[in-house]
């Protein structure tokens, strides 16, 4: 049976090719700016995309092209306040990045973009990185999991740290909580402990929901799997990685990747690819529709390729009932079909 596909397209820098910026339609000072992070944020919802991602590194960006960016974290923010349906999921790394941090800025997020905020959990394993954070290296795939796995526990603890209504903010007797629903969280790990509880209270999905892959996260620990290469049917919500690459009324797919590819070749990698015209793509998508939730899109030239994808490709994944756009008012959890969860400390008694 066919699900209903959930649309997710990558909105970093210029594009997924690495020369992507040669064919940018605006001047090159522009990248850095509040008006390109909500031009793009708003091209993709009034798209009819489930959610946007903002990628993020702990080092700037390599390669030929743009050198900087805007953190990840701060740009979903200012996209909240120009979007209303649009779930916004940054890049944060769990790798020497503090969790307690983390979760404060997820929650805060949340609360900005009412209840539409997801978070993309990914892991650094680059030297250069721990040195400018002046931590150890850790590079090994066994600790870069663990640092992972105990981030993200951590985090959803704290999330979880303050009951729903254990802010009272009674005015009239200055009583602004119940202490007896904010509870300590007394984390103890591997390489670190953290006692809580969180400075932020429950944000309004409860549980921000969170992407990863799973050569980062166990199984379980993550909201939405995401998956590389041609995938056959699983459990849990999982979206694939798709780089696309469309014709467009001024040059065919072929045309403007042997462009690109004339400054910088797209190396293949694990995700798949597709690059060619939009109603090739409507079909792949149609495909992937029977084996998994979602498609995480991107665009090999955000300036070319998200108009191509706004009117030809989401329309007629609309039209024909494969996708649908998400509801104004609902959360990014309401809309992948997740349920808000309870406090656990709640649920379970858990320490004060």
């Amino acid at each position: 049976m066919t699900r209903s596909l959930h649309l997710a397209v990558e909105l970093d820098g210029e594009g997924a090719h690495p020369a992507a910026w040669r064919r940018a339609s605006h001047a090159p000072a522009a990248l850095l700016t509040p008006g390109r992070v909500r031009a793009l944020a708003q091209v993709a919802e009034n798209a009819g995309f489930t959610l946007a991602t903002f990628d993020d590194s702990l080092l700037p960006p390599g390669g030929v092209g743009p050198v900087g960016r805007i953190g990840a974290v701060e740009r979903a923010a200012f996209a909240a306040a120009h979007t209303s349906t649009l779930g916004l999921v940054p890049v944060v790394s769990t790798t020497y990045t503090e969790p307690f941090h983390v979760s404060s800025q997820l929650a805060s997020l949340d609360f900005a973009a009412a209840g539409r905020a997801g978070w993309l959990v990914t892991a650094t394993g680059e030297p250069a990185a721990a040195r400018a954070w002046g931590r150890p290296v850790v590079e090994v795939a066994a600790a870069l999991r663990r640092e992972a796995r105990d981030s993200v526990r951590v985090v959803r603890d704290l999330w979880d740290s303050w009951e729903d209504d254990a802010a009272v903010r009674d005015v009239d007797t200055g009583r602004y909580l119940d202490r007896d629903k904010v509870h300590y969280i007394d984390f103890r790990g591997e390489s670190y402990s953290v006692k809580g509880p969180a400075i932020v209270p429950r944000s309004p999905q409860g549980q921000v929901v969170t992407f990863a892959s799973a050569d980062v996260l166990p199984g379980g620990l993550a909201d939405v799997e995401l998956v590389d290469g041609r995938p056959g049917p699983g459990e849990g919500l999982r979206f694939v990685e798709l780089e696309v690459l469309l014709d467009t009324p001024a040059a065919d797919a072929v045309a403007r990747l042997a462009d690109l590819d004339a400054y910088v070749p797209w190396r293949a990698g694990p995700r798949l690819r597709y690059a060619g015209p939009p109603a090739g793509l409507v079909g792949l998508l149609e495909e992937l529709a029977a084996v998994v939730d979602g498609v995480r899109i991107h665009p090999g030239v955000l300036d070319e390729d998200l108009p191509e994808l706004s009117a030809r490709v989401l329309p007629a994944l609309f039209r024909s009932g494969t996708a649908a756009r998400p509801h104004p008012g609902a959360s990014l959890r309401t809309t992948l079909g997740l349920t808000r969860p309870a406090s656990r400390f709640a649920r379970q008694g858990g320490p004060r």
